[in-house]
């Protein structure tokens, strides 16, 4: 980085993570540019942040491909990229419907995918490409079959993408964070939640993801990223 502010897309920036991660970034010294689905909230943040800022929705996913490049011309670079996109589902996996199961796997697995296989050769040598999976990937529950296969096809693409990319010493974050105090079990566009351990704290857990992400942003690398990095923090996923 040589001195320079970090310069992060940040897609997903109108929800809670994304909100809270953005606000991390700046009052770290990073440039931080800003995508997300709602409009109202996106403008609001763009105005509060003075970020620049652009509307994307996970079914358009050339546009989610296109989001890295726009925030490289936007910021003059790119050196990260976060995505903290998705949406929970509940319910047997015997009787979810189809349409719910396209949902989950487009929002959770191939908006984020597109996002990052846009910025792959966008980022610089030296940076970083995240996603948020969460810790369902690694303990997934009954009643979780869809939302944790699609959290899971995450996990594994980006295993895949850091070896893929590790020759440019760019390192690729799986953050599989833990059930926090989000509200977002509730917004389920089906079903109802399992049974779920006690709410992480959101605004520790987003602080320590980004202050991680920054830290791949100093000069001196001395071994080169091989495998996605995980943060296993808790049994259960938001």
């Amino acid at each position: 980085m040589d001195g320079e502010d970090p310069r992060v897309l940040v897609v997903g920036a109108t929800g809670e993570l994304g909100t809270l991660a953005v606000d991390v970034l700046l009052r770290c010294g990073a440039q931080a540019a800003l995508c997300g689905r709602d409009t109202g909230r996106l403008a609001a943040l763009a105005e509060r942040t003075r970020c620049p800022a652009r509307r994307i929705d996970a079914y358009d996913l050339d546009g989610c491909g296109a989001a890295a490049p726009w925030a490289a011309a936007e910021l003059g670079g790119l050196d990260g990229v976060l995505v903290t996109v998705g949406v929970p589902g509940f319910g047997p996996a015997a009787t979810t419907p189809n349409a719910v199961a396209e949902h989950l796997m487009t929002v959770n697995a191939l908006c984020p995918m597109a996002v990052l296989r846009g910025a792959a050769s966008t980022v610089g040598d030296g940076g970083f490409l995240a996603a948020v999976t969460g810790a369902i990937v690694d303990t997934p529950l009954t009643g979780t079959a869809d939302y944790a296969a699609a959290k899971s096809a995450l996990s594994c693409w980006l295993g895949v993408l850091a070896r893929e990319v590790r020759k440019r010493q760019v390192a690729v974050i799986d953050a599989r964070l833990p059930h926090m105090a989000t509200g977002f079990a509730g917004r389920a566009i089906s079903g109802h939640p399992p049974s779920l351990a006690r709410a992480a704290d959101p605004a520790m857990e987003v602080s320590a993801l980004v202050d991680q992400l920054l830290r791949h942003l100093r000069p001196v690398r001395q071994i080169p990223v091989a495998a996605p990095e995980q943060r296993r923090t808790g049994p259960l996923a938001p």
